[in-house]
Protein backbone atom coordinates (compact mmCIF):
# COMPACT_ATOMS: atom_id res chain seq x y z
CA UNK A 1 0.00 0.00 0.00
CA UNK A 2 1.63 3.73 -0.86
CA UNK A 3 0.39 6.62 0.73
CA UNK A 4 -1.21 9.02 -1.74
CA UNK A 5 -1.94 6.64 -4.30
CA UNK A 6 -5.03 5.00 -2.50
CA UNK A 7 -8.60 7.23 -3.49
CA UNK A 8 -11.46 4.43 -2.72
CA UNK A 9 -11.82 2.38 0.30
CA UNK A 10 -13.87 -0.66 0.30
CA UNK A 11 -15.22 -2.11 3.33
CA UNK A 12 -16.90 -5.80 4.17
CA UNK A 13 -20.00 -4.86 6.41
CA UNK A 14 -21.39 -7.32 8.74
CA UNK A 15 -17.78 -8.04 11.25
CA UNK A 16 -16.55 -5.39 10.08
CA UNK A 17 -18.64 -2.37 9.55
CA UNK A 18 -21.79 -3.59 11.44
CA UNK A 19 -21.99 -4.99 14.55
CA UNK A 20 -24.25 -8.05 13.27
CA UNK A 21 -22.13 -11.19 14.42
CA UNK A 22 -24.03 -12.79 16.99
CA UNK A 23 -27.35 -12.19 15.03
CA UNK A 24 -26.29 -13.97 12.45
CA UNK A 25 -25.18 -16.55 14.25
CA UNK A 26 -28.58 -16.46 16.20
CA UNK A 27 -30.33 -17.03 13.20
CA UNK A 28 -27.80 -20.14 11.45
CA UNK A 29 -28.04 -21.67 15.09
CA UNK A 30 -31.96 -21.05 14.74
CA UNK A 31 -32.46 -22.40 11.42
CA UNK A 32 -30.20 -25.86 11.94
CA UNK A 33 -32.38 -26.57 14.76
CA UNK A 34 -35.73 -26.28 12.61
CA UNK A 35 -33.82 -29.10 10.66
CA UNK A 36 -32.14 -31.34 13.10
CA UNK A 37 -29.25 -29.99 12.72
CA UNK A 38 -26.42 -28.96 15.33
CA UNK A 39 -23.91 -25.83 14.49
CA UNK A 40 -21.77 -24.38 17.18
CA UNK A 41 -20.78 -20.59 17.54
CA UNK A 42 -17.50 -20.99 15.51
CA UNK A 43 -18.99 -23.48 12.92
CA UNK A 44 -21.62 -20.35 12.35
CA UNK A 45 -18.88 -17.68 12.65
CA UNK A 46 -16.94 -19.16 9.94
CA UNK A 47 -19.40 -19.19 7.50
CA UNK A 48 -20.62 -15.58 7.95
CA UNK A 49 -18.85 -13.51 4.52
CA UNK A 50 -19.92 -16.09 2.50
CA UNK A 51 -23.10 -15.57 -0.20
CA UNK A 52 -26.08 -17.03 2.44
CA UNK A 53 -27.37 -19.87 0.31
CA UNK A 54 -23.40 -20.89 0.00
CA UNK A 55 -23.05 -20.18 4.16
CA UNK A 56 -25.98 -22.02 4.68
CA UNK A 57 -25.42 -25.01 2.49
CA UNK A 58 -21.83 -24.98 4.34
CA UNK A 59 -23.35 -25.81 7.89
CA UNK A 60 -26.39 -27.04 6.78
CA UNK A 61 -25.64 -29.91 3.60
CA UNK A 62 -28.38 -31.13 1.84
CA UNK A 63 -29.20 -32.12 -2.04
CA UNK A 64 -32.64 -31.47 -1.87
CA UNK A 65 -33.68 -28.79 -4.03
CA UNK A 66 -36.73 -28.19 -1.83
CA UNK A 67 -35.05 -28.30 1.27
CA UNK A 68 -32.26 -26.03 0.17
CA UNK A 69 -35.61 -23.36 -0.01
CA UNK A 70 -37.17 -24.08 2.79
CA UNK A 71 -33.77 -23.75 4.53
CA UNK A 72 -33.23 -20.40 2.89
CA UNK A 73 -36.81 -19.25 4.10
CA UNK A 74 -36.60 -20.00 7.65
CA UNK A 75 -32.98 -17.96 8.10
CA UNK A 76 -34.39 -14.87 5.93
CA UNK A 77 -38.01 -15.43 8.48
CA UNK A 78 -35.38 -15.03 11.62
CA UNK A 79 -32.91 -12.84 10.44
CA UNK A 80 -34.94 -9.83 9.52
CA UNK A 81 -36.77 -9.43 12.78
CA UNK A 82 -33.97 -10.11 14.71
CA UNK A 83 -31.47 -8.07 13.21
CA UNK A 84 -33.59 -4.88 13.56
CA UNK A 85 -31.21 -3.89 16.29
CA UNK A 86 -27.89 -4.29 14.99
CA UNK A 87 -25.36 -1.13 14.62
CA UNK A 88 -22.23 0.17 13.64
CA UNK A 89 -19.43 -1.21 15.90
CA UNK A 90 -18.89 1.99 18.27
CA UNK A 91 -16.19 4.49 16.56
CA UNK A 92 -17.33 3.25 12.63
CA UNK A 93 -19.52 6.24 11.83
CA UNK A 94 -17.51 9.06 13.02
CA UNK A 95 -14.75 7.28 11.12
CA UNK A 96 -16.55 7.03 7.77
CA UNK A 97 -17.43 10.68 7.92
CA UNK A 98 -13.96 11.53 8.40
CA UNK A 99 -12.79 9.79 5.82
CA UNK A 100 -15.27 11.44 3.74
CA UNK A 101 -14.07 14.33 4.57
CA UNK A 102 -10.35 13.52 3.65
CA UNK A 103 -11.53 13.09 0.06
CA UNK A 104 -11.87 9.32 0.28
CA UNK A 105 -14.20 7.19 -2.19
CA UNK A 106 -16.06 4.14 0.20
CA UNK A 107 -17.60 1.32 -1.56
CA UNK A 108 -19.33 -1.78 0.64
CA UNK A 109 -18.79 -5.29 -0.83
CA UNK A 110 -20.94 -7.69 1.28
CA UNK A 111 -21.78 -11.44 0.98
CA UNK A 112 -25.33 -10.11 2.20
CA UNK A 113 -27.98 -9.93 -0.81
CA UNK A 114 -28.58 -6.30 -2.12
CA UNK A 115 -31.89 -6.20 -0.32
CA UNK A 116 -30.27 -7.08 2.85
CA UNK A 117 -27.65 -4.37 2.13
CA UNK A 118 -30.59 -1.66 1.25
CA UNK A 119 -32.41 -2.59 4.50
CA UNK A 120 -29.22 -1.85 6.62
CA UNK A 121 -28.60 1.50 4.64
CA UNK A 122 -32.01 2.80 4.76
CA UNK A 123 -32.38 1.83 8.21
CA UNK A 124 -28.81 4.28 9.00
CA UNK A 125 -29.77 6.24 6.67
CA UNK A 126 -25.88 5.94 5.17
CA UNK A 127 -26.62 5.50 1.61
CA UNK A 128 -24.63 8.68 1.09
CA UNK A 129 -22.01 7.81 2.14
CA UNK A 130 -21.07 5.16 -0.16
CA UNK A 131 -20.11 5.47 -3.67
CA UNK A 132 -20.71 2.13 -5.05
CA UNK A 133 -21.97 -1.04 -3.36
CA UNK A 134 -22.25 -4.61 -4.30
CA UNK A 135 -24.14 -7.76 -2.52
CA UNK A 136 -23.33 -10.98 -3.11
CA UNK A 137 -26.35 -11.53 -5.00
CA UNK A 138 -24.97 -9.09 -7.93
CA UNK A 139 -22.20 -10.82 -8.29
CA UNK A 140 -20.47 -14.16 -6.98
CA UNK A 141 -19.72 -15.15 -3.67
CA UNK A 142 -16.39 -13.98 -2.20
CA UNK A 143 -13.66 -15.26 -1.90
CA UNK A 144 -14.59 -14.31 -6.13
CA UNK A 145 -13.16 -10.83 -6.75
CA UNK A 146 -15.85 -9.94 -9.08
CA UNK A 147 -17.53 -7.54 -6.88
CA UNK A 148 -14.05 -5.87 -6.05
CA UNK A 149 -13.68 -5.81 -10.19
CA UNK A 150 -17.24 -4.30 -10.62
CA UNK A 151 -16.47 -1.38 -8.09
CA UNK A 152 -13.44 -0.84 -9.72
CA UNK A 153 -15.28 -0.77 -13.34
CA UNK A 154 -17.73 1.43 -11.63
CA UNK A 155 -15.44 4.29 -10.38
CA UNK A 156 -12.56 3.78 -13.46
CA UNK A 157 -10.21 2.80 -10.36
CA UNK A 158 -7.26 0.31 -10.27
CA UNK A 159 -6.71 -2.27 -7.49
CA UNK A 160 -3.93 -0.55 -6.72
CA UNK A 161 -5.77 3.06 -5.91
CA UNK A 162 -8.07 0.64 -3.51
CA UNK A 163 -7.80 -1.00 -0.05
CA UNK A 164 -10.21 -3.75 0.91
CA UNK A 165 -10.97 -3.67 4.80
CA UNK A 166 -12.45 -6.80 6.03
CA UNK A 167 -12.61 -9.30 9.09
CA UNK A 168 -12.96 -12.40 7.01
CA UNK A 169 -10.76 -14.56 5.08
CA UNK A 170 -12.49 -14.33 2.69
CA UNK A 171 -12.43 -10.71 2.16
CA UNK A 172 -8.55 -10.89 2.28
CA UNK A 173 -8.64 -13.58 -0.23
CA UNK A 174 -10.82 -11.85 -2.75
CA UNK A 175 -8.77 -8.71 -2.49
CA UNK A 176 -5.52 -10.77 -2.89
CA UNK A 177 -6.70 -12.59 -6.18
CA UNK A 178 -6.54 -9.31 -7.64
CA UNK A 179 -3.71 -7.88 -6.11
CA UNK A 180 -5.52 -5.09 -4.26
CA UNK A 181 -3.90 -3.70 -1.16
CA UNK A 182 -5.86 -5.16 2.12
CA UNK A 183 -6.46 -4.56 5.53
CA UNK A 184 -7.51 -6.99 8.61
CA UNK A 185 -9.63 -6.83 11.40
CA UNK A 186 -9.48 -8.70 14.41
CA UNK A 187 -12.51 -7.47 16.11
CA UNK A 188 -15.10 -9.68 13.58
CA UNK A 189 -14.83 -13.49 12.77
CA UNK A 190 -11.37 -15.02 11.77
CA UNK A 191 -8.89 -14.04 14.38
CA UNK A 192 -5.14 -12.22 13.43
CA UNK A 193 -3.44 -15.69 12.55
CA UNK A 194 -6.15 -16.51 9.80
CA UNK A 195 -6.35 -12.93 8.65
CA UNK A 196 -2.15 -12.91 8.22
CA UNK A 197 -2.06 -16.11 5.96
CA UNK A 198 -3.90 -13.53 3.61
CA UNK A 199 -1.97 -9.99 3.87
CA UNK A 200 0.48 -8.39 6.05
CA UNK A 201 -1.92 -5.52 7.67
CA UNK A 202 -4.08 -6.63 10.67
CA UNK A 203 -5.31 -4.02 13.26
CA UNK A 204 -7.08 -4.64 16.38
CA UNK A 205 -10.12 -1.88 16.80
CA UNK A 206 -11.50 0.41 14.92
CA UNK A 207 -9.58 3.79 16.27
CA UNK A 208 -6.34 1.67 14.93
CA UNK A 209 -8.50 1.52 11.68
CA UNK A 210 -9.40 4.51 11.66
CA UNK A 211 -5.95 5.81 11.95
CA UNK A 212 -4.09 4.05 9.42
CA UNK A 213 -6.41 4.62 6.44
CA UNK A 214 -6.20 8.73 7.30
CA UNK A 215 -2.88 8.34 7.38
CA UNK A 216 -3.06 7.37 3.98
CA UNK A 217 -4.02 10.93 2.73
CA UNK A 218 -0.94 12.29 4.69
Amino acid sequence: MTKNDIRLIIFDLDGTLFNSIQSIVDSLQFTAQQFGYQITNQQAEDVIGLALPIALQTVLPTDDAEKKQAIFDCYVAHNIPHSQHDDWYAGIWQMLLDLKQAGFMLAIATGKARKGLDRVLQRTQSEHLFTAMRGADEALSKPNPLMLEQILNQTGLTAQQAVMVGDSVYDMQMAENIAMPRIGVTYGVHNRERLLEHTNTVVDDVASLREMLLALKD
